[in-house]
């Protein structure tokens, strides 16, 4: 049997803030038309991919803030992107900013989803490493204040049995952490998709903007090497309210190769044929977790305090 997911990487241009989910979702409708004309099984969108990436702005109203989240999913904005992909028999997964309630408590969440050919939400994924900062920071050119918009995911990392593979997802600074990969690797992933808006421009240490690029492929071909995965990693990209957003998409195999990568800064597809048997080359020999891992030795890692500096 084979377990071959064409896959396609949908990334987006720039988002303005005026912009209505609904023309995004159209713009996401095209892109995935494309995608289906490639013959792709999957559909990868970025993350937060309905709005303008709020977080970069200071909202002291809670109000302005919370107009940028949904309640529901699908809803009316995103109904036709479902409808679309359910008639094509396509599985897709985007980004978007949601709020629920769970807990008796109201909360808000850094969100991606994975919804299958049929159109049902198989797998929802809250963010973890939430980056930036809390408090607004007047002196930076845009903030970064995802601390303060989102809650931290108290669910972790997991993977699905979907499209005849074992399916995880993260989002954006997620692929920063090697924790990530592993995590998700021991839960049995075999693919693992990343949505991300990154800043060329990074205020506190200037000095790596021109990293930025290379410190992003760097994360996702590490990841997909040292646990023996394929890596989907998909930008909002391009000139979004001022700010230059990196865009780089690309999917990177278990070897830690790039197979593919976006040309552009816009809406733009790139599709590959990913074998998740492939995942075997690097977990049967290098990584054989059940041979060489030890993890008696890693003790730090889950620790609850960091190790002090110096």
């Amino acid at each position: 049997m084979s377990r071959v997911v064409r896959t396609a990487a949908a990334q987006m241009g720039p988002i303005s803030r005026d912009e209505t989910r609904a023309s995004a979702a159209e713009r996401m409708v095209a892109l995935l038309d494309q995608a289906a004309r490639q013959g792709a099984n999957l559909v990868v969108f970025p993350e937060l991919a309905l709005t303008s990436f709020f977080p970069r702005w200071f909202m002291p109203d809670q109000a302005d803030v919370d107009a940028f989240f949904e309640t529901e999913m699908p809803n009316a904005a995103t109904e036709t992107l479902f409808a679309r992909a359910r008639a094509l028999g396509i599985a897709f997964s985007f980004g978007y900013a949601e709020m629920c309630q769970h807990d008796g408590k109201l909360h808000r969440y850094n969100t991606a989803i994975l919804v299958d050919g049929a159109g049902q939400i198989v797998d929802r994924y809250r963010k973890v490493h939430l980056p930036g900062h809390p408090e607004h920071e007047p002196w930076r050119p845009f903030q970064h204040l995802e601390k303060r918009y989102f809650d931290p995911s108290p669910f972790g990392f997991h993977a699905v049995d979907t499209l005849g593979g074992k399916i995880g997802q993260a989002i954006c600074n997620d692929r920063r952490w090697p924790e990530t990969y592993r995590e998700l690797a021991l839960a049995g992933a075999e693919m693992v998709l990343i949505g991300y808006n990154t800043p060329r421009h990074y205020p506190p240490a200037p000095k790596h903007d021109h990293l930025q690029d290379f410190h992003n492929h760097l994360s996702l071909q590490a990841g997909a090497y040292a646990n023996g995965m394929w890596v989907i990693g998909v930008a909002k990209a391009g000139i979004e309210e001022g700010c230059d957003l990196i865009g780089g998409s690309a999917i990177v195999a278990p070897t830690g190769e790039i197979v593919v990568q976006a040309q552009t800064l816009g809406d733009e597809i790139i599709v590959a044929d990913c074998d998740l048997d492939r995942c075997a080359e690097i977990r049967a020999n290098i990584f054989d977790f059940a041979k060489h891992r030890r993890p008696e030795a890693y003790t730090r890692i889950a620790a609850k305090d960091a190790p002090a500096k110096g």
